[in-house]
């Protein structure tokens, strides 16, 4: 039996050399206990259950279920267990399939024993990691993403739209823009019917309340 301090690890990929490999690495570190090795995502399953890891070594590429299958189920049933993907992947697709499926860590083969070892004891003390190699990517995508939703979330005014918002903000009435911009009541009526279509709102106040929160004013 193990103690409390000590973190269990199982260790998943389909060739045997890496697994003992790995596991010798591992039993060099005495803060650290290799409970087992799969080769297989359902093995990974079993085993998980029946061994209650405190860390998984996740390979990706296996026959059968894959490893960001197997981690979505085994986290869908015991949350606790943390799971590092262990893999030669380093492209960014890969690595969110992971992150959503729930994994704590993503690391390349290519890593150093003291650097696997560092991160099964900072995965199960709860923190989260990614290798440097895939770290530049995913931010990258990562601020691609969100400049694409930034710009489908918010909707494109014409200046004369953006004139006609700020007016309505200062609490002016249709006469008042009109006057002010120099054109005529009915034109302000058809602005601001294309404003309320392109904010989704069906009155003044809700324009400016939606505009302001999408920093539009």
């Amino acid at each position: 039996m193990i103690s409390l301090e000590t973190i269990g690890v199982l260790i998943v990929d389909d060739h045997a050399l890496l697994r003992e490999g790995i596991a010798k690495i591992l039993s060099l570190e005495p803060r650290i206990k290799v409970l087992g090795a799969a080769s297989s995502g359902e093995e990974a399953l079993s085993m998980a259950m029946e061994l209650a890891p405190r860390v998984i070594l996740m390979d990706l590429n296996m026959p059968g279920m894959n490893g960001v299958e197997a981690c979505r189920r085994i986290k869908s049933t015991h949350p606790e267990i943390n799971v590092i993907a262990l893999t030669i992947y380093e492209e960014e697709s890969y690595v969110f399939e992971m992150i959503k499926a729930g994994a704590s860590g993503y690391l390349l083969k290519d890593v150093g024993p003291d650097v696997l070892i560092q991160a099964i004891i900072d995965v199960a003390k709860g923190k989260s990691l990614l290798h440097p190699k895939v770290t530049g990517k995913v931010l990258h995508e990562f601020n691609r993403l969100s400049q694409i939703m930034e710009s489908t979330a918010r909707p494109v005014l014409t200046e004369r739209e953006t004139e006609v918002l700020r007016l309505v903000a200062r609490g002016s009435s249709n006469k008042e823009i009109a006057r002010e911009l120099y054109i005529s009541e009915k034109t302000v009526k058809n602005h601001l019917t294309h404003l309320f279509q392109k904010l989704e709102v069906n009155d003044r106040t809700e324009a400016v309340v939606k505009a302001m929160t999408m920093r539009l004013l």
